[in-house]
C-alpha cells in the first residue's frame, strides 16, 4: 500500500481506462453513501484536481454530503491485469448549469442531456493497493437505460425532477438544479 500526495502520472493511466468508479461521501449524523459511476463520466483535471459528471438519478446523496462535509473517496479498481485497488482522497464541490465555474469544468465532457452537475473534487492524496481478492471481469458495454430516460423527458419535466430533489435520504438539503445543460 502506498500513499501520494498528488496523481501520478501511471494513475492517471490507470483512471482513464477504468469503465466504473465508486464514490463515498459521509456527514455527520448522516448514512455513508456509497454508489458506482460509469457512463465516462470521469477526467482528470490535473495532478490534484478531478471531475465527473453526475447524471440525474433516485436521489443527490453526494451533492448533500458535499454541501454539508466536503469529504469524498473515489475508488477505481482493475477487474483485469495487473490487480490493483486506486483511491483518491479530498474534497468537493458540486458545480450546477448556473454556476461561474461550470463552463470551464463543461469543456472537459460531452454534456449529455440527464446531467445535473458536476463535482468538482481537489485531491488531497491517492493510495494504490494490491486488488488481489478483486475478481476479473470483463466490460460488455454501457447500460443505456439513463440516456434513454432523460431523452423522453422534455427539458422542464427534467428541472422539475432535479428540482423535486431537495433533502437527502437524512434530510440534508440539497442545492436543485434549476437550468438545464445546453
Amino acid at each position: 500500500m502506498d500513499f501520494y500526495d498528488h496523481i501520478t502520472d501511471n494513475q492517471a493511466a490507470f483512471i482513464a481506462r477504468q469503465p466504473v468508479f465508486f464514490v463515498a461521501t459521509a456527514a455527520p449524523d448522516a448514512r455513508i453513501n456509497l454508489s458506482p459511476k460509469g457512463m465516462d463520466a470521469f477526467r482528470v483535471l490535473g495532478p490534484n484536481r478531478v471531475a465527473w459528471l453526475d447524471f440525474g438519478g433516485s436521489g443527490n446523496e453526494t451533492n448533500a454530503h458535499l454541501l454539508a462535509d466536503g469529504r469524498m473517496t473515489i475508488m477505481f479498481c482493475a477487474f483485469d491485469q495487473p490487480a490493483l485497488i486506486l483511491r483518491l482522497y479530498g474534497r468537493g464541490v458540486p458545480v450546477l448549469p448556473q454556476d461561474p465555474a461550470w463552463g470551464e469544468l463543461a469543456a472537459h465532457f460531452t454534456i449529455e442531456t440527464g446531467v445535473r452537475q458536476i463535482f468538482d473534487i481537489a485531491v488531497e492524496s491517492t493510495q494504490d493497493s494490491c486488488g488481489w481478492a478483486v475478481p476479473f471481469m470483463t466490460f460488455d458495454k454501457e447500460r443505456q437505460t439513463l440516456r434513454k430516460y432523460y431523452a423522453a423527458k422534455t427539458p422542464e419535466a427534467m428541472v422539475k425532477s432535479f428540482e423535486r430533489r431537495t433533502r437527502s435520504i437524512d434530510g440534508l438539503p440539497t442545492r436543485p438544479a434549476t437550468k438545464v445543460p445546453a
